[in-house]
């Protein structure tokens, strides 16, 4: 449905983003995901027609949009957008919030009974018929969103943004409603893009993931491969926290506090990372030797952190994390052996 074709931008002298590829296909959702600052936003605003490319083209279902010298005007794109602060208007019910997006140029020729009833249909694809004549004040946050995405919707785009579309919603909601939203695109069949710095809900809601770093896509794939087989340690350490630390590799094998660690396509150096998420550390208390002794135990309900303190000859004293499922406490002081799950290790070879 859109394609961006070698594109850069720049705020005044600064650059942006920096030669971007990508295309979104038809009942495809695909997740742009990175740190505040590093380019999302922008990519979105350019594909809506908010920003104007400084080199490269942007296409949208066969047709030429947006180049450097001229653009498409977002209004003429029939492109759905869901922002951020959801930008509903306070003083419209529902309805008239949602019967805006149709008076654009692109549904001038409709009469007001097929717009109505476009409107209406979006009302139910979100469950919102009984809210249509409330005002937007009198929903909750979660409502609020889904009004959003039904404003989106009533014009039958054949592309929807999504700019950060939970970021306002607590933690329990926004699972519920990132999963209603989910349902309700796959059933309309409607390519999506979505922006976010949330790698959970990248991967819930992705078909396919863009990671992004200072301007640039860094690595592309279904969400397994990129959580699974990252690139490079920025990527693997954007999936949860980890346990980094500088290592060498010598005849295949890294140096680790644990042992010798199996790598591939690594030479030979001294200047290697070590990344170790939480969850790779597999903690056993029953353990033949010691490895490491227990700082803190935090219990969090669905799983606990516990910090631990291990001396490794290379570079003296550790702290580290392990993330454990299910309820679990380890008093201070206890000492522990520990193992490594191997899917959640990645060694990287660092340049200079």
């Amino acid at each position: 449905m859109i394609e961006f074709k070698q594109i850069s931008h720049q705020y005044g002298h600064v650059p942006s983003v920096q030669n971007i590829d990508f295309t979104v296909n038809s009942h495809e959702v695909v997740g742009l995901l990175g740190p505040s600052g590093c380019g999302k936003s922008t990519i979105l605003r350019l594909a809506a027609g908010l920003e104007t490319p400084s080199a490269g083209e942007i296409w949208l279902n066969g047709a030429k949009i947006a180049d450097a010298t001229s653009t498409m005007r977002p209004e003429d794109r029939g492109i759905g957008m869901v922002f951020q602060d959801y930008a509903l208007f306070p003083h419209m019910n529902i309805m008239d919030n949602i019967l805006f997006a149709l008076n654009s140029h692109n549904n001038a020729n409709l009469s007001s009974v097929i717009r109505h009833q476009m409107a209406l249909d979006a009302l139910e694809q979100t469950h919102l018929t009984d809210y249509r004549d409330a005002l937007p004040h009198q929903l909750s946050g979660g409502q609020q969103q889904r009004v959003a995405l039904a404003r989106a919707l009533a014009p039958n785009p054949g592309l929807i943004l999504l700019d950060e579309p939970f970021s306002g919603l607590d933690n329990r909601l926004k699972e519920q409603i990132r999963d209603d939203m989910l349902h309700v695109l796959h059933e309309i069949g409607t390519a999506v893009l979505i922006v976010t710095h949330d790698s959970e809900e990248a991967m819930f809601m992705a078909d396919r993931l863009m990671v992004m770093e200072n301007g640039s896509i860094i690595q592309t794939g279904a969400p397994v491969d990129v959580f699974c087989r990252p690139d490079n340690a920025f990527v693997a350490e954007f999936f949860g926290e980890v346990n980094r630390f500088e290592t060498s590799v010598t005849s295949g094998m890294a140096d680790t506090p644990f042992g010798l660690f199996p790598v591939e396509n690594i030479d030979d150096t001294d200047n290697a990372i070590m990344i170790i998420r939480n969850d790779g550390l597999i903690i056993d208390p029953r353990g033949e030797t010691a490895d490491a002794v227990v700082v803190e135990t935090i219990m969090l309900g669905r799983y606990s952190i516990v910090h631990l303190e291990l001396y490794w000859e290379r570079i003296g004293a550790m702290h580290i994390h392990a993330r454990v499922p299910g309820i679990t406490w380890y008093d201070e002081g206890t000492e522990v052996s520990i193992k490594l799950d191997s899917s959640q290790v990645f060694v990287f070879s660092q340049q200079g």
